[in-house]
């Protein structure tokens, strides 16, 4: 446990060391079909060689079972929605960049989500986790993919 502690710490010292990202939305609710509009600063205090530069919507199930007076959570990614901002790039020492972002919010009941290959994905997810009365969590993640540590922050958002 120690040991893991330990590790935990010494990555996000090592994340700290290297820059940051600061996310900003100007609204976090949101309705089915919305364009989700924000932006986020990268400041970088260490060379760092991306792969790419990504913001996502990302959905996550929580299920709640309860078998023999305990109650086990368990969470699973159903929805992801990626937006690449920038490929591979090398971004040097002291690097400040502003990136503005959009993404949409998905109609989770809407026929052509249903009908696509995302939709019937996140269906089946659904079906197979059964627990209809579980809440799905949103998130808007930003985050440089790179060797090494990657950089990443979000915010929570709700889909209505």
């Amino acid at each position: 446990m120690g040991g893991a502690l330990a590790a935990v710490i010494i990555y996000h010292i090592l994340r700290y060391l290297r820059g940051s990202i600061k996310l900003t939305l100007p609204c976090t609710a949101f309705n089915p079909g919305d364009a989700i509009r924000g932006s986020f600063e990268l400041m970088t205090k260490k060379e760092i060689q991306g792969n790419k530069l990504i913001v996502s919507l990302i959905g996550v199930k929580t299920v709640r079972t309860h078998h023999g007076g305990k109650t086990r959570t368990r969470t699973e990614e159903v929805y992801r929605d990626e937006v690449v901002i920038e490929g591979e790039k090398n971004y040097f020492a002291g690097y400040t960049g502003t990136y503005a972002f959009q993404v949409k919010a998905p109609n989770l009941h809407a026929p052509d989500f249903l009908n696509s290959q995302v939709g019937q994905i996140f269906g089946a997810a659904i079906r197979l986790l059964g627990d209809q009365s579980s809440r799905i969590t949103w998130k808007v993640e930003a985050r440089l993919d790179a060797k090494g540590v990657d950089l990443a922050t979000s915010r929570a958002v709700s889909i209505r």
